[in-house]
């Protein structure tokens, strides 16, 4: 880095030159190294592959092709094996019965679910939504471009709510819950993707107890990182069923996770959770596409997992291989440009992302610099509904793939990018 260390805005003209010239002489060095590092999404790296392995070689014995009494290779049991359905209840702190479980993607269920209420409706709908004219959906941001694309595809309008550190801002959600066309909300109440938010008790309880205009409002609770600290002593969190049938509510939540980080993200098991009521009507809506799902998968994983404590156990395991990975991004960012007052990031302690917010404006032309010597990342935009972030300013790190050795390096380079877009703008 050059030697000025003033924060950028407070550079004269002169200073702003030369510190340009040496930053761009930085990242054409990178460029000609001809590099290739992915952090475009959060993939577990392969050392936290080859700690899983061992679910390979765990092949069942004859004696283990029976779970209750039933045959894990034949047809049947449409909601799950009984062993798995009580495996995630123990992970949930829910009860077997509220629980679905099904093949390796959580996101196919959530799909499943918008779907099942705009072709059918939900359990307590008047109709299937696609009858009600425009649907409108809440989308805490900066959030999940899985999840936005999901309602984009289906052709809600997508309203973005501001993100706290407690969790989406709650007086926003509670007055645009009125609209009656507002009909669901997105929520990654543990480890938020990507600002590592935990929602708080008093957010948690707003959520679950609101009055809102549509009597079948929905929250799509994908509690996707609800066992995955990376520092510091596994978190408890409050079961959003209890919650939301303590305020009387029961049927405003359903609730998502998966293995999909703890065992293999492509041949792991993933489940939904909810109130009885709504699994029945669920079920009987699923029962029209599907018989049963890979039922021998599910008998593995419960035969590898066993229990709630065995899997906090091996995400023990995950974390000290996170951990480090996470820290030297952090550290490099602290390194390179923490004095500079062009960009700040979150702390997270669990979860698979750190979210950084750049100088407003600037996120784009980073990033397409970063493309440019070889480091790829999420792309500037996808943390908000259609793409579109006003202040062009959030990006997402995805530190979990790359060895630490090539993360140093992708961080090093997004931080010279972060410069030059910074000395960029302020040049105007």
């Amino acid at each position: 880095m050059a030697e000025f260390v003033k924060e950028y805005a407070a550079l004269t003209p002169e200073e702003r030159a030369r510190e340009y010239d040496a930053a761009r002489e930085e990242w054409e060095r990178f460029k000609a190294s001809g590099l290739k590092l992915n952090m475009a999404r959060g993939k577990p790296g392969k050392e936290q592959l080859d700690v899983v392995s061992g679910i390979f070689f765990r092949m069942l014995e004859h004696d283990e092709y029976l779970s209750d009494g039933e045959d894990v290779r034949n047809y049947g049991e449409l909601a799950g094996l009984p062993s798995a359905r009580r495996l995630f209840a123990d992970i949930l702190d829910c009860k077997p019965e509220q629980v679905f479980v099904g093949g390796n993607a959580s996101l196919q269920l959530m799909y499943d679910t918008i779907s099942k209420g705009f072709t059918h409706g939900l359990l307590h709908s008047s109709g299937p939504w696609f009858k009600e004219g425009m649907i409108r959906w809440l989308c805490p941001v900066p959030g999940y471009d899985r999840h936005f694309r999901i309602t984009e595809d289906f052709g809600f309008e997508m309203i973005p709510v501001p993100m706290t550190p407690n969790g989406p801002n709650m007086d926003f959600v509670e007055s645009a819950v009125k609209d009656p066309s507002v009909k669901g909300m997105w929520c990654v109440p543990k480890y938020s993707n990507p600002q590592g938010v935990i929602y708080s008790e008093e957010t948690i309880h707003r959520l679950a107890s609101m009055k809102t205009a549509a009597p079948d409002f929905l929250l799509m609770w994908d509690n996707a990182y609800v066992v995955h600290e990376f520092e510091g002593e596994y978190q408890p969190f409050p079961d959003m069923l209890s919650v939301c049938a303590e305020h009387g509510n029961p049927h405003r939540v359903i609730e998502f996770a998966s293995t999909s980080k703890i065992t293999l993200p492509g041949a792991g098991v993933s489940c939904f959770a909810c109130s009885v009521e709504n699994m029945t009507y669920l079920k009987r809506l699923l029962s029209v596409q599907a018989i049963s799902f890979d039922k021998v998968n599910q008998q593995r994983h419960v035969l590898y997992l066993r229990s709630k404590q065995r899997t906090l156990d091996l995400m023990k395991e995950h974390a000290a291989i996170l951990r480090p990975k996470f820290r030297c991004v952090e550290e490099t960012l602290e390194n390179k440009i923490g004095k500079l007052n062009i960009a700040k990031w979150n702390h997270p302690k669990g979860g698979y992302f750190i979210s950084l917010d750049a100088m407003p404006g600037t996120a784009r032309r980073a990033l397409h610099l970063c493309h440019q010597a070889g480091v790829t990342m999420t792309a500037a935009g996808a943390t908000y509904p259609y793409g579109l972030d006003p202040l062009d300013s959030n990006i997402r790190i995805a530190p979990s793939y790359p060895p630490i050795g090539e993360l140093r390096k992708a961080a090093e380079i997004l931080c010279v990018c972060l410069r030059l877009a910074a000395l960029e703008k302020l040049e105007g």
